[in-house]
């Protein structure tokens, strides 16, 4: 894996030395919110800004196909108390890479071992992700990273879809938050600041979830990697439909924001902190500005 050059860097070092920093820089957070986590998200775009090729070839890492990409998604995670993610994401990660774990999916830990060290002199505790779905229709028994082996696995829901998971999953991995169809995120946010004390969340999608989550002005910064590949919206008629199913909008790849946006009144503006970049890769990290200009 290559070196990042550092073309600009305003964001905050580091409070600690170590030597899983080396290939980026030193990498520092501020601290939690009062009331909710400090959350960042992470995302991999083509050029003209497709986060999935969608079908058999879904994941980021096709877009991506870039070693460091993949370092870096383990250096947030060592930062993270916990990360968030859709179950949709899961699915579909497990169905366009069959062959992983034997067909029961990602697990979502970090692999670099050095950065599994620096976790631990950061102060964080055993891995956690937090699935996101509020009817509850994933069955977690399909999905190697809920086994508990590796990592810690909890399901964010609703009432409704906690009913739907009982016998399937514990209630004590459950966060319940709102009553029927929709999750009530802020609420969401408040038991992960304090009652689970997440002081650092990290949002990896999908697309609807980080829009859901961008729209609630809950997303405090995001890593957008851009990879120098062109792919076009609609999904061309030789690539083969997704394993997940068909239907018209499966020909729609998405973009990294797929939830209803803001006006020219309400659209939140962004500083753009830092830019790296490994050959052609860009490597952009932007927090939200409040000050519009």
């Amino acid at each position: 894996m290559r070196n990042f050059e550092i073309l600009f860097d305003d964001a905050e070092p580091a409070r600690i030395e170590h030597p899983g920093f080396a290939p980026y820089g030193r990498t520092g957070f501020p601290s939690a919110h009062e009331e909710r986590p400090w959350t960042f998200a992470n995302f991999v775009q083509s050029i003209d800004g497709i986060a999935s090729f969608k079908g058999l070839h879904a994941a980021g890492s096709d877009i991506s196909q870039s070693a460091e990409d993949r370092w870096l998604m383990d250096l947030l995670r060592a930062h993270a108390d916990a990360i968030i993610t859709g179950s949709h994401t899961l699915v579909e990660e497990t169905l366009s890479a069959p062959r992983l774990n034997a067909g029961r999916g990602p697990v979502y830990r970090i692999e670099d071992e050095s950065l599994r060290n620096l976790r631990a002199k950061l102060g964080r505790q055993r891995e956690k992700v937090i699935f996101v779905t509020a009817s509850g229709s994933v069955d977690p028994r399909a999905y190697r990273v809920f086994d508990g082996d590796q990592m810690d696995a909890l399901i964010l829901t609703t009432e409704t879809g906690a009913a739907r998971l009982q016998g399937r999953f514990g209630r004590e991995r459950l966060i319940i938050a709102g009553e029927d169809k929709t999750i009530d995120l802020p609420l969401a946010m408040r038991i992960l600041r304090k009652e689970m004390a997440v002081e650092h969340l990290l949002c990896e999608g999908g697309p609807t979830l980080y829009g859901s989550m961008a729209r609630a002005g809950l997303i405090d910064e995001k890593f957008v990697t851009v990879s120098p590949v062109e792919i076009g919206l609609l999904v061309p008629p030789e690539q083969d439909v997704s394993p997940a199913g068909t239907g018209s909008q499966l020909n729609v790849r998405p973009t990294t924001f797929m939830f209803p946006g803001f006006t020219r009144e309400t659209a939140p503006w962004w500083r753009w902190m830092s830019c790296r970049r490994v050959g052609d890769h860009q490597f952009n990290r932007y927090r939200r500005n409040e000050n519009k200009p």
